[in-house]
Formats: structure tokens, sequence, C-alpha cells
């Protein structure tokens, strides 16, 4: 099964999930407000995107940090922490497709090839 995580009102996952259900693609929503960031899927998503790509560093939550926060961010173990501690930092959506590859952001033509 697809995985999706994200929140709810956040204008991208929206589309996603739009897009998900419009091309028959059975899902499960992971809502980060009411039920977190899940610790051991932002190690496995760590993994294979690297912060680089899942910290949202233009978004209201970050800009909203402080800089000693924002600074602690660019060691492995201050990222981790800073998108555990604030989802909104997390960069949306994340999703987890069945074959075990994890995407960050919505793109149609990738996600149109994913599902043949």
């Amino acid at each position: 099964m697809t995985l999706l995580y994200g929140i709810p009102n956040c204008d991208t996952v929206k589309k996603a999930r739009a897009w998900l259900s419009d091309h028959g693609v059975a899902y499960r929503f992971h809502d980060f407000k009411k039920d977190g960031v899940p610790e051991a899927a932002l190690d496995r998503w760590r993994a294979a995107v690297g912060d680089e790509l899942l910290l949202n560093r233009r978004g209201t939550t970050w800009r909203g940090l402080d800089p000693a926060a924002q600074a602690a961010a660019g060691t492995e173990a201050g990222a981790r922490s800073l998108m555990l501690s604030h989802a909104s930092v997390v960069k949306r959506p994340v999703v987890e497709w069945p074959d075990g590859r994890v995407t960050v952001g919505f793109d149609a033509l990738d996600w149109q090839a994913r599902i043949g």
C-alpha cells in the first residue's frame, strides 16, 4: 500500500491526495498534525533522500525559527530533532511507495511512471 505523509491543509498534499484518488491508487494518509512524525519513518526517509531534500527551509515554520534552531539543523542530529519536534518543517508530501522507494513533493509525471 502507498503511504502518504503530510498535513491535510497543505495545498501540495491536497493536490497529491486528489491525484492518487483520481488515478485509483489506494493509499493511507498519515497526518503529521494529529499523529506527529514517526521516528522510524523519518529515519528511513533521511536514509533514502537526505536532509537537504526533506527539510523545508522555505516555509513559514522555518522562517519563524530562531537562528540557533536553524543553525542546529545543519547537523544530522539537529535536523532530525527539528523535524521530529516541528512537523511543518518536513517537506510535503512524503510518499512511501509499495516498492519501498520514497519521494518528497508532488510530481505528476514521476507518479504516473510509478503507477504504470
